[in-house]
C-alpha cells in the first residue's frame, strides 16, 4: 500500500480501534461483537489467558469479562498503525483503570490489534493481544 493510500485509511482504522476500546470501556457486549470479524480465523490473547481461536471462543471470553466487570476506563495511547494490503496492525498502550475489591487500580497493557478490511470496506478486528506491563500506580482507596 502506498503512503497516500495508508494516509487515506489510517483514519478509519484508528476509528475501528477506538470503537473496540469504547465497547470495552462501556462494557457493551453487543458493541464488542460488532467490532470483530465473526469467523474461525479470529484470535484473542487476554493478559494471563491462553490464546483463544475462533469467533465462538473469543465472543464467550468477552461475554465473561463484561459480565464480571463493574467498572472499566480504558484509554489507548502511543498508537502506531502499520498496513499490509487489507490488513492493518495497531500497536498501543492500554491505560486501564478499574475498581477491584474497593481499590482503584491503574495498569498498563501493551496491545496489538489486527484489523482486516472486508468486502464491505469496513475494518473488523481479527486479532487482539494484550500483554501486561505491570501496575504503573499503586492501589488507592476507591471513592465511594
Amino acid at each position: 500500500m502506498s503512503s497516500s493510500a495508508e494516509t487515506a485509511v489510517q483514519g478509519p482504522v484508528l476509528q475501528a480501534n477506538a470503537d473496540f476500546y469504547q465497547a470495552f470501556e462501556a462494557l457493551d457486549f453487543e458493541a464488542m461483537c460488532a467490532v470483530w470479524a465473526h469467523d474461525g480465523s479470529v484470535v484473542c490473547v487476554h493478559p494471563g489467558w491462553p490464546p483463544l481461536v475462533g469467533w465462538v471462543e473469543v465472543r464467550e471470553s468477552w461475554r465473561s469479562i463484561i459480565a464480571g466487570t463493574d467498572y472499566m476506563r480504558i484509554r489507548p495511547s502511543h498508537e502506531q498503525v502499520f498496513f499490509e494490503d487489507t490488513v492493518a496492525r495497531v500497536l498501543c498502550i492500554e491505560n486501564i483503570y478499574t475498581v477491584q475489591q474497593g481499590m482503584a487500580v491503574h495498569s498498563q497493557v501493551a496491545g496489538t490489534n489486527v484489523f482486516r478490511q472486508g468486502a464491505d470496506g469496513e475494518w473488523r478486528l481479527v486479532q487482539h493481544h494484550g500483554s501486561p506491563m505491570g501496575t504503573s500506580a499503586g492501589p488507592e482507596q476507591a471513592e465511594g
